[in-house]
C-alpha cells in the first residue's frame, strides 16, 4: 500500500478533472437530497441507466419525499415500480421508508451504522448514499469500482471472493479522496460504467492509463476472471387472458412472498393471468387448469385462440410464454383475483411478462 502513496495525489487529481469533464448528465446528480439520490441507487442496481431515469421521475412525481413513500400502499408502490423488475427493491424501499418514519426520521439517517439497519441497505449503497449525500468519508466498492481497482494493481483471480474482495475494499478505502468521498466515488464508478468496461476496455480515453499496472503487463484481457455462469434453466409456461363479453379480463393475486417457487412466482410474485408450467400439451395442460382449479365450465379446444408466444428472461431463466384469448360467458370468481378491462390491467403492479402477454392479446 505505501508504495504507491507518492501518486495517489495526482492519480485523484486526474480522475476528478476527467469526471468534472465527462461526467453523464444524470437527474439524480443534479442534487443533494438523500431521498432522491437512495431512490437513485436502488433503482440502478442491476438495472441500466436508460431505463431507470423514466422510473425515477415518475416514481419521484408520486413519492417526492420519505414520508409520501411510507405513507403509500405497498401495492400502489409496486405498480409504479412495475416493469423495472427485482421487486423486492421496491418492498425494501418502502419497508425502510416506513421504519425511517416510525422512528420519527424524515431523511435517510447519516450514521452508517444506522443505515445499514434498514432494509435493502448494504455496505455498498450505504456508502454511496451517506458519501454523495452527506461528505461522509467512505469509498464504495461495486463491480464497476472492483474492476478499475483490479485492473490498477493486477489483481488476477476470482474479484468476489471474499478474501480478494476484502483486499479491494482496502485498496478503495486507500484511494479515496476524503475532501470530495461523494465526488470521488461517482468518478469511479463513472469510470467503472464508460470506459474501463468489461470487454473492450477504451484504454486510450482512461485518465489512469499511465499507471494501470494491468495494461503495462498485457493484462486488460483477462482482468478480472471472468466467472461462470448458472446455466440456463428453460421454462414453457401457458396462460389464460379470459375475456368476458364486456372484455373484462381476470387477474390473480401475487404469491405469498415466502413462496420462492411455482408459477406465481415467475410472475415475480405480482398480478398475473391464470397460467400453468407446460409439461405436455400447453393447450391441454391449460384447459385442465382452468377446470380443475378455477371450475371454468370445459371448453372445447377450439375456443382456446393461440398467440405468438413471448419471451422472457429472468437471471437463469429463459421463459416461454404461449397466451391463450380466452371467450367465456363468465369470469371465475377466484378467491382474492381481480376483475378488469384488459385495457386497465396496468392499474395493478405486474411484471414485463404479464404485460407482454397482454400486449400479444391486445395486438
Amino acid at each position: 500500500m505505501k508504495s504507491r502513496a507518492p501518486s495517489i495525489g495526482p492519480l485523484r487529481r486526474k480522475l476528478l478533472a476527467w469526471f468534472s469533464a465527462n461526467r453523464r448528465d444524470l437527474p439524480w446528480r443534479r442534487t443533494r437530497d438523500p431521498y432522491r439520490i437512495w431512490l437513485s441507487e436502488i433503482m440502478l442496481q442491476q438495472t441500466r441507466v436508460a431505463a431507470v431515469i423514466p422510473y425515477y421521475e415518475r416514481f419521484l412525481a408520486r413519492f417526492p419525499g420519505v414520508r409520501a413513500l411510507a405513507e403509500a400502499p405497498e401495492e400502489e408502490v409496486l405498480r409504479l415500480w412495475s416493469g423495472l423488475g427485482y421487486y423486492s427493491r421496491a418492498k425494501n424501499l418502502h419497508r425502510a421508508a416506513q421504519q425511517i418514519v416510525t422512528r420519527g426520521g424524515a431523511e435517510f439517517p447519516h450514521g452508517l451504522s444506522e443505515a445499514l439497519a434498514l432494509p435493502g441497505i448494504g455496505r455498498y449503497t450505504a456508502a454511496a448514499i451517506l458519501s454523495i449525500a452527506y461528505g461522509e468519508p467512505l469509498a464504495v466498492l461495486d463491480g464497476n469500482v472492483a474492476r478499475v481497482i483490479a485492473r490498477l494493481e493486477a489483481i488476477r483471480g476470482n474479484l468476489r471472493e471474499p478474501r480478494r474482495w476484502r483486499r479491494l475494499q482496502a485498496s478503495a478505502d486507500h484511494l479515496l479522496d476524503s475532501r470530495a468521498p461523494g465526488d470521488w466515488n461517482q468518478a469511479m464508478m463513472e469510470l467503472g460504467a464508460t470506459v474501463c468496461a468489461p470487454r473492450a476496455p477504451r484504454c486510450d480515453e482512461c485518465p489512469l492509463a499511465r499507471g494501470c499496472r494491468a495494461r503495462k503487463l498485457g493484462l486488460i484481457g483477462s482482468i478480472p476472471e471472468r466467472r461462470s455462469k448458472r446455466a440456463t434453466v428453460r421454462i414453457r409456461l401457458a396462460a389464460a387472458v379470459l375475456l368476458d363479453s364486456h372484455n373484462m379480463t381476470l387477474l390473480l393475486p401475487p404469491a405469498p412472498h415466502k413462496q420462492e417457487s411455482g408459477v406465481a412466482a415467475l410472475f415475480s410474485r405480482m398480478w398475473h393471468f391464470p397460467a400453468v408450467v407446460v409439461q405436455s400439451s400447453a393447450l391441454a395442460d391449460l384447459r385442465r387448469l382452468l377446470t380443475k382449479s378455477f371450475g371454468v365450465a370445459a371448453l372445447r379446444a377450439a375456443e382456446f385462440e393461440p398467440l405468438p408466444s413471448v419471451r422472457h428472461a429472468v437471471t437463469y431463466r429463459e421463459i416461454s410464454l404461449t397466451p391463450y384469448r380466452v371467450r367465456v360467458r363468465r369470469l371465475p370468481r377466484p378467491k382474492g383475483a381481480r376483475r378488469l378491462a384488459l385495457s386497465l390491467i396496468s392499474q395493478l403492479p405486474v411484471s414485463n411478462l404479464t404485460r407482454k402477454a397482454a400486449s400479444a392479446v391486445s395486438a
